[in-house]
């Protein structure tokens, strides 16, 4: 009963870090304007996503637009946009198979092979959680690299958004929630394995003839 109960916890979990990175993928702020000088006049804010960039005006306009073309795009959101979206299919295929060989459901027998099934859905919500690492890293990388860049504009210099630290927490909780239900399927397939069983000898009573509770 404990590791169906931890089972539906990293269910859980994993469901929160998909719906975690489809909601990183879509939010424009991945990175956004850094403002370092001194006197300067904070009159619009940029936010750049994987799908348009945005400008917040002062007086709380926001104006977005698409990105027009694809190929145009930098390599890093294009990989972004790749991933992302790659993430977002396994994370539904992730959760079904994980509920049909979960131990609250009746679709399949349990045994072996329901197990495997958890397993082989935990498997993949860690696979997840490291593809969707990638373009994270990337983009942090690129931020840092260009906000220390003396040869970049302050203009031109970024910081990282609230995506970004969004698609790391789904992240996280990808990672937990998949490997919490490989560790329950696993510890669960221990458990419902088959003992060795024992058959006492049969002895044969006095007149020579086997004891009726033998056959009991």
């Amino acid at each position: 009963m404990t590791s169906a109960a931890l089972e539906i916890l990293g269910l859980g979990l994993g469901i929160l870090g998909w719906v975690g990175v489809i909601l990183a993928c879509g939010l424009p702020m991945w990175q956004v304007s850094a403002f370092i000088d001194v006197n300067i006049v904070v009159a619009q804010t940029i936010w750049e996503g994987l799908w348009m960039n945005c400008v917040v005006q002062s007086t709380g306009q926001m104006q977005c637009k698409v990105y027009d073309s694809i190929l145009a795009l930098r390599p890093e959101v294009q990989a972004g946009r790749a991933l992302t979206v790659i993430v977002a299919l396994l994370g539904l295929v992730a959760l079904m198979v994980t509920v049909v060989g979960a131990q609250c459901t009746n679709c399949i027998r349990p045994g072996k092979m329901k197990s495997r099934i958890v397993i082989a859905g935990g498997a993949i919500y860690i696979f997840c959680g490291v593809l969707v690492l990638v373009p994270l890293c990337w983009f942090a990388n690129i931020v840092i690299s260009d906000f220390y860049d003396p040869n970049v504009p302050p203009s031109q210099k970024r910081e990282m958004g609230a995506a970004l630290y969004i698609g790391w927490a789904a992240t996280a909780l990808l990672l937990f929630g998949g490997c919490l239900i490989c560790c329950c399927s696993c510890s669960q397939r221990d458990e419902t394995s088959f003992p060795v069983k024992y058959s006492a000898p049969r002895r044969p009573t006095s007149n020579g003839e086997y004891d009726k509770k033998n056959y009991v």
